[in-house]
């Protein structure tokens, strides 16, 4: 970290003791565990941010001209999902990357 800055976190007694059990958990320190937290809860509402001023900027009548245009082509049979596939829900990990 580059020119790191220091911040007197005050947290309640549960919330802390969690960070601490988690970090533990990953083999990391509280003071890296906290810094991802607050990198990825930045990401998330610059990603809102983003999306937000995109919505601002589209055409929705141009988008519904698409989506009810006709045409296009069926998949070819090695392009189409089996049904277990198609049905089945995505795994989804809950650590931290």
């Amino acid at each position: 970290m580059k020119n790191p800055s220091t911040y007197p976190l005050r947290l309640p007694r549960s919330v802390k003791a969690e960070v601490e059990r988690r970090a533990k958990e990953d083999g990391i320190s509280i003071n890296q565990f906290v810094a991802t937290a607050v990198a990825e809860k930045l990401a998330a509402m610059n990603t809102a941010e983003f999306f937000a001023e995109r919505r601002e900027r589209a055409d929705m009548k141009e988008f519904d001209r698409l989506m009810r245009r006709r045409g296009g082509e069926p998949p070819r049979p090695d392009d189409e999902l089996s049904q277990a596939a198609a049905g089945a829900p995505r795994a989804r990990s809950g650590k931290i990357s």
